[in-house]
């Protein structure tokens, strides 16, 4: 079976999609090796990348953030005459925007069936937004003109993966109707908990963090969609120095962050970290993971943290809340940085370590990547088959 990723939503230091998308490639070359895995995204120049069973297609594509490196595919006649030349079983669309119609057009052309991965919510961001400029009346009508354009586009696919039952069932409440659940899941053999007692200690020193410390990590994008400047406020709030905070990570809100380190020196920054054994080390060395989104379809993060023996704290309300492996009775009830500060104020008194280990045996229970695969490839043989 031949597979084609099509995507916006991937840049060199982008996060979850990039993340699922190597996943599901690397399980491939473990399960299925005769299978093909074809990958199309924007790019600095047009170029094909073979390695294997993957071949990885970039289309030149204009900047649209310096920071996240994210690029605008606007030249879709280049999608189709990929898709012509490779002919995949089944193409998956990974965003919602002009990309989506497109891989819909081709594959209604070619014969080929389109599934779409429901990644991002994102009329919520712009509900919000909106709110916030404008006020309730043109939230109110901005969300049934969203409510049609998702009905619109996503019920012309042969199903749309969805990462959370409750979202799932608000796009169903929508009108669209081929939802199809697909959580997403962890690499177990690299993210677990703790094997070395000098890590930690190793970790901290190379960030200049004192052991005694008690370490918040944030990894994610600095983007409004994050609200990571509730994060930063919150930690203001704290004021306390027995807190240190790690922000890995890089984008348009970096600018906040740097304001706040040159007032606090308790706050640390880390590009993106592409490597995941690096990456599996700074879960393991903080105390708590704050993860502060309100808009996470998913949020593979915190997953992450939990499998390496790290609990996680934020705002109750999302579809996050289903992958928490910690009771939520203490995490922040608003979206308010003085919420957030006092939930981590609260959870920091916990047995953190206790918690971190029995979350990280739950995450390895249940959200390994070899099961999210084989119900995503029985999936793709159903519709292809169709």
């Amino acid at each position: 079976m031949k597979i084609c990723d099509l995507t916006q939503f991937y840049s060199p230091v982008s996060g979850g999609v990039k993340r699922y998308i190597s996943e599901k490639v690397a399980w491939m070359r473990r399960a299925r090796p005769d299978d093909q895995h074809v990958l199309i995204i924007p790019g600095e120049k047009n170029e094909c990348r073979e390695d294997g069973l993957s071949r990885t297609y970039t289309i030149r594509s204009p900047l649209v953030s310096r920071t996240a490196r994210y690029r605008a595919l606007l030249d879709l006649n280049a999608i189709e005459e990929i898709l012509e030349g490779e002919r995949p079983d089944v193409i998956e669309s990974g965003d919602p925007y002009q990309v989506a119609w497109k891989a819909l057009a081709s594959g209604r052309a070619l014969g080929i069936p389109v599934v779409a991965f429901y990644h991002s919510h994102f009329p919520e961001a712009y509900l919000r937004t909106i709110d916030k400029f404008f006020g309730h009346i043109a939230v109110d009508i901005t969300r049934d003109v969203a409510r049609r354009y998702v009905r619109e586009l996503y019920n012309r696919f042969a199903a749309t993966i969805v990462p959370s039952p409750a979202l799932a069932r608000l796009l169903q409440d929508w009108g669209v109707q081929n939802t199809r659940l697909g959580e997403l899941g962890v690499d177990t053999k690299l993210f677990h908990a703790r094997a070395d007692p000098d890590e930690n200690a190793e970790v901290r020193a190379a960030l200049g963090i004192p052991g005694e410390k008690t370490l918040l990590l944030y990894v994610g994008r600095l983007s409004p969609e994050k609200n990571v400047t509730t994060l930063f406020d919150a930690f203001t709030q704290l004021g306390d120095a027995r807190f240190a905070l790690l922000v890995t990570g890089d984008g348009p809100e970096r600018r906040h962050l740097v304001r706040l380190r040159e007032k606090n020196e308790n706050v640390h920054w880390l590009p993106y970290q592409g490597d995941g054994g690096q990456l599996a080390r700074l879960y393991r060395s903080a105390d708590l993971f704050v993860h502060p989104g309100v808009e996470e379809t998913f949020g593979l993060v915190a997953l992450e943290s939990q499998a390496c023996g790290t609990p996680v704290v934020g705002i109750r309300g999302s579809y996050m809340d289903r992958i928490i492996f910690t009771d939520q009775l203490q995490w922040a009830a608003e979206n308010s940085a003085p919420a957030l500060a006092a939930a981590i104020r609260a959870i920091a008194q916990r047995d953190l370590a206790a918690e971190g280990k029995a979350a990280a045996a739950r995450v390895h229970q249940f959200y390994d990547w070899d099961r999210v695969f084989e119900r995503l490839f029985q999936l793709y043989s159903e519709v292809a088959r169709r």
